[in-house]
């Protein structure tokens, strides 16, 4: 309604949109208002408010309702601060303090002019009204804008992730893209790997664990990551197995070492963060399943179907976890210590080979651990 918007209250505004000091005045207010707004270069605020600035201009001078104006500018702020890394929240701090900011000064200026009040209610009424449709279309920018780099930075990490971790998997990325993508050639990573699957859940758990910074992904069909710092146990129900922080060149030997040990883990009811140094004896041992065959086979005397030689063998596992001590394995078992000798005997008798303390020599560590060896790939085997 151009005729209400008295001529005086325009030729205010259009000093406002040409008038460096204001510009300057609006940056200043933003940038003081929003830490992340003002780590931007000042030239970068002053080119928006500029734009935006004129184009309030443009509506205020025209007929058209709000949502007739063409907001691509405030589109294309919204999209900006995305790309650069600026929150929502820094963002919309920095938009309101420039909002009251002008707000206050088409005041100061329009009743210096001799603005009636009444004409000058009616103009910031419709300015009002511009502004909030303008702060609308920023918000949309920058989610739409949020989603698209969101999408295309996660398909980026994933496809360097497999390429760093997966053997045959391409050629390793350079230095430059490690760069890119917030990794340093020369610094030390946990490789992780998680039980997580579903893309929808992968993508809950990868906003919590980049506070440890790094690069996530999934990685034959888990989520996967190279952390910067041993993540914190963020999410007890899902299993996460880490390594000890190396360099990016021998990731393609530790991933698969950190996937046998989530089956390892996971097989063994297992939740929480686990480092895979806890595990490595199981995932060592896990990969040689010929010899593991072979040693079952030293038990022959046992009977795979039958109950009481299962409950032996098991026994036997318990006494042997528990540094072959006898008191601490009937605690585990809950049973009288006789009855943890009487089944070590039994098994003795069976196998031919004494499995407690009561040998002249005691057995070394690598004869207990083919003993162990052979004990849970007996137990675990299925015909």
């Amino acid at each position: 309604m151009p005729a209400a918007r008295d001529h005086l209250l325009g030729r205010v505004l259009r000093g406002m949109a040409t008038d460096r000091g204001v510009v300057e005045e609006l940056v200043r207010a933003a940038r003081e208002q929003s830490p992340e707004v003002a780590r931007l270069p000042e030239a970068e605020n002053r080119r928006h408010i500029a734009v935006l600035l004129a184009t309030g201009l443009d509506f205020f001078e025209r007929s058209d309702e709000p949502e007739a104006q063409d907001f691509q500018a405030a589109e294309a702020l919204g999209a900006d601060r995305a790309a650069q890394g600026i929150s929502i929240d820094g963002l919309l701090r920095g938009v309101q303090a420039g909002r009251t900011k002008a707000m206050t000064i088409a005041i100061a200026r329009s009743r210096a002019a001799g603005v009636p009040d009444a004409v000058l209610l009616a103009g910031l009424v419709d300015l009002d009204r511009y502004t909030g449709a303008l702060e609308r279309h920023v918000i949309n920018g920058y989610h739409t804008a949020e989603l698209e780099l969101s999408r295309t930075n996660r398909d980026a990490n994933t496809h360097l992730l497999r390429r760093l971790l997966l053997h045959g998997d391409g050629t390793p990325p350079e230095a430059a893209e490690l760069r890119r993508a917030g990794l340093s050639p020369d610094r030390r990573y946990h490789c992780l790997v998680s039980d997580v699957t579903r893309p929808d859940e992968a993508r809950v758990l990868e906003q919590r664990l980049l506070g440890s910074g790094g690069v996530y992904g999934l990685v034959e069909g888990r989520l996967t990551g190279l952390s910067a710092r041993r993540p914190p146990d963020l999410a007890p129900d899902v299993l996460l197995v880490v390594a000890p922080a190396t360099g990016l060149a021998v990731m393609r030997d530790v991933h698969p070492l950190c996937v046998a040990a989530l089956r390892i883990a996971g097989r063994a009811g297992l939740r929480g963060v686990r480092d895979l140094t806890d595990l490595a004896g199981e995932v060592a041992l896990a990969a040689q399943p010929v010899l593991a065959d072979l040693l079952r086979g030293t038990l022959a005397g046992l009977d795979h179907d039958d109950d009481f030689h299962r409950e032996l063998v098991a026994t036997a596992l318990v006494y042997l976890d528990h540094g072959q001590r006898l008191g601490h394995a009937a605690a585990a078992l809950h049973v009288h210590p006789n009855t943890v000798r009487y089944r070590l005997d039994r098994l003795a008798e069976l196998t031919g080979t004494p499995w407690d303390d009561s040998a002249t020599d005691p057995p070394t560590v690598l004869v207990t651990l083919r003993h162990w060896w052979a004990l849970r790939t007996w137990l675990a085997y299925r015909r």
